[in-house]
């Protein structure tokens, strides 16, 4: 009949909707399993995600810390720097080295397991989306340069 006809139509299209938004809802919350973009890199904002309504936080709460073995460097030298959870784990990171005079991207970082580099910024970033405790990385200085260094992250 017309109103059977209708009221398929009506539950089937329904049906789609609602598993096209699951579908969607799904992959946003899955959203760079596999590490940062290289488009990432954008020099008028420092590590500023694009998460949807995720956003910086407070210095005084942060749940993680980011700690470096050095602020200065010299000529190809390495920098220890690590993530620690306080509480909380963490599932992705971005991690980025500037010059502390010039915010110009420095330097690069040796890729370990489960990180991926992006040179085109000086970056580092997950590999997996795993819960994550603590996380440390070596970076290394340009060969032709000395001065101070900082790093900035985003973390998930």
């Amino acid at each position: 009949t017309i109103e059977s006809r209708a009221d398929c139509r009506f539950y089937c299209f329904s049906g789609l909707t609602l598993v096209g938004c699951a579908l969607l809802v799904i992959s946003k919350v899955e959203a760079f399993p596999d590490g940062a973009p290289a488009d990432t890199c954008v020099k008028s904002r420092t590590n500023e995600p694009n998460h949807g309504a995720a956003r910086s936080q407070s210095l005084a709460n942060l749940p993680y810390q980011v700690t470096a073995s050095s602020n200065v460097y010299g000529p190809g030298t390495q920098i220890q720097v690590s993530i620690h959870g306080q509480q909380d784990v963490f599932r992705g990171f971005f991690l980025q080295a500037r010059d502390a005079q010039t915010n110009e991207w420095i330097g690069s970082w040796y890729e370990t397991p489960n990180t991926k580099t992006i040179p085109e910024c000086s970056s580092v970033t997950h590999a997996d989306n795993r819960d994550k405790e603590q996380a440390t990385f070596v970076w290394q200085a340009p060969k032709d340069r000395q001065g101070q260094v900082y790093f900035t992250s985003v973390l998930l």
